[in-house]
């Protein structure tokens, strides 16, 4: 495992048609420390027959971690559905059982300032110790990076903080020259995670297909993952992973072994470039 933080692959990037022993096996053989895991592909393992144990005995079998739990949603709702409501308690059950600290979030929907505020100072109390880290999304109710630490500081939660993705970043026409962190401490900079764009965006009605569909490997695109990442660097962040998002219909189409495979190349260049320390054992 890396000394400061594990390269860990992201949910997304493996898609949700491969079976739990596939995904950490293709993530192992292709290098990755980490493994993510959202509640929903949690959900698939245990539809397969398995059982929390089982789960745990195949990742010591490959000696690989679920690093990165994700994702809560709609959790400003005024009157949440059971559905959440029992989503949430299995991404506190997945942290428990893993030994993971972090729960990644985001929000679609657009509320007040103080509306979202104390929704979020609400979902960090039923967190506990967990922290829980706040995306922000160009199409999302909380947009950029200057929303969502407006969003994190009115919460006064000691234990919110932020989850940055380079997709999301650039698709917000953000700068990566370092001024949009000068005000936000290091440390309340979760994770982070890393992937890159086309040269194009899709139309704004249909971005959020664009996130979903058609992201590119870190440093295969126009997104300068490679500065993305030094600026962190040079924030002075220690992440608790780096995590490589890679949402991409045609990478899945060469299957998960090779979608891992391609993720994790990529990645070990831009970090040799932007962040050697970050491959450090």
């Amino acid at each position: 495992m890396s000394k400061t933080c594990p390269i860990t692959i992201s949910s997304w990037t493996l898609g949700d048609k491969c079976s739990f022993q596939e995904r950490v096996s293709a993530a192992k053989a292709a290098g990755y420390e980490g493994l993510g895991l959202r509640a929903e592909t949690y959900a698939d393992a245990l539809a397969e027959g398995l059982q929390d144990q089982d789960l745990l005995t195949i990742l010591d079998q490959y000696d690989m971690r679920v690093t990165e739990v994700e994702y809560i949603t709609q959790w400003a709702d005024e009157n949440r559905s059971y559905e959440q409501k029992y989503k949430e308690q299995v991404c506190f059950h997945m942290c428990d059982l893993f030994g993971v600290q972090y729960i990644n979030c985001g929000l679609l929907e657009t509320y007040p300032l103080d509306h979202t505020a104390q929704k979020l100072k609400e979902l960090c109390r039923r967190a506990g110790k967990r922290r829980i880290a706040l995306e922000p999304m160009p199409y999302s109710g909380v947009p950029t990076l200057a929303a969502a630490w407006e969003i994190v500081q009115a919460s006064g939660c000691s234990n919110a903080g932020l989850l940055l993705d380079l997709w999301h970043w650039v698709r917000a026409q953000q700068p990566l020259d370092g001024r949009l962190l000068e005000e936000i401490p290091a440390d309340r900079i979760v994770s982070l995670q890393i992937d890159d764009v086309l040269p194009r965006p899709y139309a704004s009605s249909v971005l959020r297909d664009e996130s979903m569909h058609d992201r590119l490997a870190p440093g295969t695109g126009c997104g300068r993952t490679a500065d993305f990442v030094q600026m962190f660097r040079a924030k002075g962040v220690q992440p608790a992973v780096l995590g490589v998002e890679v949402i991409s219909d045609a990478l899945l189409q060469e299957g998960v072994p090779a979608a891992a495979q391609y993720t994790y190349a990529c990645t070990r260049k831009v970090l040799e470039q932007a962040w050697p320390q970050l491959l450090e054992k």
